[in-house]
């Protein structure tokens, strides 16, 4: 029988300084260990889920990782094929596309988190803009307002038709996807303005609310956090830009945009907000962090705990204190071209974030979890800077391996200090324990294919953790990601980086995608188990009870 005390002693040697060591007792009382983080994840756009690879790589991170949700662009894009009219202008609603990418999701156990967006052609307006590879249809007519409130509706009366009610309680049901970059320099996901982007959010808040209204609706997705009033007038205004240097990015207020703006129209037309959601990119610029207009800086590696209290003190100060939080997208960049996506330093970043933060949200969505995306067509190479935790080929990366050791964690917090957490489950009762090293070099901007190219070139840390009032004998696996372990880009690089992969190298890949190093430890006859390692750079370490 378990005795009732653990104690872990952590002796961390790190830049010449040591850490006090620390007791636990677990008849203390343990904190709740959410796992906000698989909440949900996200896809490029809803017409890739038609393919039997994405729906393979959406099986293996949903058993893997836990993910409940799952959210995407383009539900109503021509691909979609959702929206007809008859010669007399009646509409015609076609769902066999969107029936069959949500059965999948539902059969693998992943809920739609819905994102209402883009305009099929014959709501958008005439001379419409469309962006992204794909092509979606961005620019809004005040005249086909109807249309659009008519489609979200039948939308929802038809899932609610097709899966009951209460399923589709469950769900939610976002507006539209960064309406605030509204024809920006290089891209934009909405060509109108803030006032157009609120006129959609009342018709499908009413729209959606009108099949029942306890289904949950919120907005308005808006891209990330900034520090100047780009995003304060009725359109996006880039001479209001304000680009900061290194130095200097991290001493500047950052807000959420349009997010004050929101609550309060909402408020004045008393519009319901079950949930917030935003997108809380740790960059200095909306779309693109290599280009020279955001002078290569990053912010730190608080910028999300920074975003978060900034967008609770909003809701604080709203007419919606209680509504939730959901940060529908999140990574290292938005950037699908950059490097830094295929290779280690992101879990640990992954890691730290995510733990830094328990409790705080609703959701952090990861964006996204395939390379099986195209808003800017595909990738000139297997490894090409892409979004996801697994490559087009179904190689698994850094990124996915951090979720997979998160979602070992159990559900009670017992000990918290970077670089490590210990927790229980209140089922089993069993222990299992997270370290990492994200390094102390990387504090103040987070890891880019900008500012580490040599990432390795960062301190070690000293692992020195005692766990006791363990039953003696008792198996704990301990797993190792680090340089040389389930490190997928370097192994590629040592297979000479083939452009294309035969099937024999590809299954090799796969092979060593999964190589994470693994041993077993047993707990001494005095009920202690000891873990001492140097942690490299970047090193993620899952310590499990079996």
């Amino acid at each position: 029988m378990r005795k009732t005390i653990l104690t872990t002693i952590l002796s961390l040697a790190f830049m010449g300084t040591t850490a006090m060591a620390q007791t636990i007792d677990v008849n203390s009382k343990s904190t709740p260990l959410t796992h906000y983080w698989s909440e949900g994840v996200c896809a490029g756009r809803a017409n890739e889920g038609l393919r039997a690879a994405w729906a393979e790589q959406l099986e293996l991170v949903q058993q893997q990782c836990g993910f409940k949700y799952l959210r995407m662009h383009g539900l109503f894009d021509d691909d979609m094929f959702v929206y007809f009219e008859k010669p007399d202008g009646t509409p015609v609603y076609n769902w066999q596309y969107v029936d069959e990418v949500y059965d999948r999701m539902l059969s693998l156990g992943v809920k739609p988190f819905v994102e209402l967006s883009f305009f099929p052609e014959l709501i958008a307006a005439e001379d419409t803009k469309m962006q992204m590879w794909y092509r979606n249809r961005i620019t809004y007519d005040p005249a086909n307002l109807g249309k659009w409130q008519g489609l979200v509706k039948a939308f929802t009366q038809h899932v609610v038709e097709r899966y009951g009610i209460d399923e589709v309680l469950t769900w939610y049901f976002e507006v539209w996807n960064e309406p605030n970059l509204n024809l920006s320099p290089k891209a934009g996901f909405f060509d109108g303005t803030k006032s157009d982007y609120f006129a959609i959010y009342k018709a499908s808040v009413q729209a959606v609310k009108s099949v029942d209204s306890r289904l949950k609706v919120g907005g308005p997705a808006t891209s990330n956090f900034i520090a100047d009033m780009r995003y304060d007038g009725e359109v996006y205004d880039q001479s209001l830009s304000r680009f900061y240097s290194q130095d200097k990015i991290n001493k500047q207020q950052w807000k959420g945009a349009w997010i004050d703006d929101f609550l309060a129209y909402c408020a004045k037309e008393n519009l319901p907000v079950d949930f917030i959601s935003t997108h809380p990119y740790p960059t200095d610029y909306a779309l693109d962090p290599e280009s020279g207009r955001s002078k290569d800086a990053v912010r730190y590696i608080h910028s999300l705990r920074d975003d978060i209290a900034w967008l609770k003190a909003a809701l604080a100060r709203s007419e919606y204190p209680d509504a939730e939080i959901h940060l529908t997208e999140w990574s290292t960049s938005p950037n699908s071209r950059d490097a830094m996506h295929d290779l280690l330093p992101p879990a640990a970043y992954i890691m730290k974030g995510v733990l830094d933060n328990v409790g705080k949200v609703n959701s952090l969505m990861y964006w996204t979890f395939t390379d099986i995306f195209e808003e800017k067509g595909g990738g000139q190479s297997i490894f090409h800077g892409g979004f996801g935790m697994i490559n087009f080929q179904g190689l698994v990366k850094p990124s996915f391996h951090a979720y997979r050791m998160l979602n070992q964690l159990g559900d009670e917090k017992l000990y918290y200090s970077d670089p490590v957490l210990v927790s229980r489950s209140s089922q089993s009762g069993k222990i299992t324990a997270l370290a990492f090293n994200y390094p102390a070099e990387y504090e103040e901007a987070v890891p880019s294919s900008k500012n580490a190219k040599n990432y390795m070139d960062a301190s070690s840390k000293q692992l020195d953790v005692t766990l006791t009032g363990l039953q003696p004998g008792t198996v704990f696996v301990l797993e190792i990601l680090d340089k040389d372990h389930g490190n997928i880009y370097d192994a590629y690089q040592a297979l000479g980086a083939p452009h294309s992969p035969t099937r024999e190298q590809t299954a090799y890949l796969k092979q060593k995608a999964w190589g994470t190093k693994k041993e077993t430890l047993k707990v001494a006859d005095d009920g202690t188990l000891n873990v001492k390692r140097e942690l490299l750079p970047w090193t993620c370490m899952l310590i499990k009870e079996l």
